[in-house]
Parts: C-alpha cells; sequence; structure tokens
C-alpha cells in the first residue's frame, strides 16, 4: 500500500501552543474569552499577550498559506443573575465569527455549567496576519430573541497547532 508523502506531511504538528484561563471570569456578548496562562508558540507563529483575548495568527511559510487547527474546550453558564437560555462561543477571524464553529450549550438553570468544544482550521495567506479569539456569541438565531449580557467562563483551554 502507498504513502501519500505529502498528504502524511500536511497532517504533521509543525507546533503547538496551549492558552488557559481557569478561574470562572464574566464574559460580555461579542467579547473574547481572557487567557491568563500559556505554553506559547517560540517559533514567532503566534503571538498572545497572557491576560488578553486576542491572538495573532502570522503567514511564515514558504508555501502560499500556512494553516492552522485551533481548538476551544471549556465550561460555559449563565450567572446566578440572568435568565436561562441557549449560550454559545465561537472562534473569530479578524473580528467575525466563524458561525460553523459556534458551540451551543442551553443549562437548565442559572449557575449550571455545560462543557463546549470548537475547533477551526484557518489558511493564514504568506506574510498576512489574521487575529483570533474566541467570543461569546448569540445562542440562538431567532433575532426576536435577547441573548444574554454575560456569560461565566471556566477552565478555558485554547490550543494553536500548526499543520502546514
Amino acid at each position: 500500500m502507498a504513502v501519500d508523502v505529502d498528504a502524511a506531511a500536511e497532517c504533521e504538528v509543525l507546533m503547538a501552543a496551549e492558552y488557559l484561563a481557569n478561574a470562572v471570569q464574566l464574559v460580555n456578548l461579542n467579547a473574547p474569552i481572557i487567557f491568563t496562562a500559556s505554553i506559547p508558540c517560540t517559533k514567532g507563529y503566534v503571538y498572545h499577550e497572557d491576560e488578553t483575548g486576542i491572538f495573532i495568527l502570522r503567514g511564515i511559510t514558504n508555501q502560499c498559506f500556512a494553516t492552522y487547527q485551533v481548538t476551544f474546550n471549556g465550561n460555559i453558564a449563565i450567572p446566578e443573575d440572568g435568565t436561562v437560555g441557549p449560550i454559545a462561543i465561537a472562534i473569530a477571524v479578524n473580528g467575525e465569527p466563524r458561525t460553523t464553529s459556534r458551540a451551543i450549550f442551553v443549562p437548565a438553570a442559572v449557575d449550571e455549567y455545560g462543557n463546549v468544544t470548537s475547533t477551526a482550521i484557518i489558511k493564514v495567506p504568506k506574510g498576512c496576519c489574521f487575529s483570533l479569539s474566541v467570543e461569546y456569541v448569540s445562542g440562538t438565531d431567532d433575532p426576536t430573541e435577547t441573548p444574554a449580557p454575560a456569560i461565566n467562563v471556566q477552565n478555558a483551554n485554547f490550543v494553536i497547532n500548526r499543520i502546514a
């Protein structure tokens, strides 16, 4: 059986970085989750300052694109003074939430945490930079429903892998 060497190399992780925030934080609608600690990228592909929610992915490559796989995992809940309804997070690229990355949780009560995970593949053109964040977004597509003004996020984990 022949193995496609190019396909195997494309799945190899060239760089991995992890960003964390374990304490409970209140995140407003359309605002990024703040990450307080990191095991950073040492190759210059990802730029992030602790205590912020914005990351910069760099298109440092000899190819046309630098390809990243990003994965968020964390626990979300409606604060005790909130109203129960669907809540969600999404990965945002250049300030635009990717709707296909939206992870929705519908708690049965306030202060009830649910685990959500979201993954996206992001291609950064050679020589360019993209901004990246994980944001609290509306958990519904119904424009007549008002989402909770803020959610609690705990044990946030954001992993960025450079895969090509």
